[in-house]
């Protein structure tokens, strides 16, 4: 993952509620584990 990518998710991170929040670092937990990051970025991106 490349520093802009780790910004957007970072911005995302930061406009949500508790729950909100909790659910996006259990994605964020994903795309570090994840081969192809680029998708999940794009699901929370479609998600807001």
């Amino acid at each position: 993952m490349n520093k802009m990518e780790m910004n957007m998710l970072l911005n995302m991170l930061s406009e949500m509620d508790k729950k909100d929040l909790e659910m996006g670092i259990a994605k964020a937990q994903e795309v570090l584990k994840n081969k192809d990051a680029n998708s999940i970025i794009n699901d929370l991106g479609k998600n807001n």
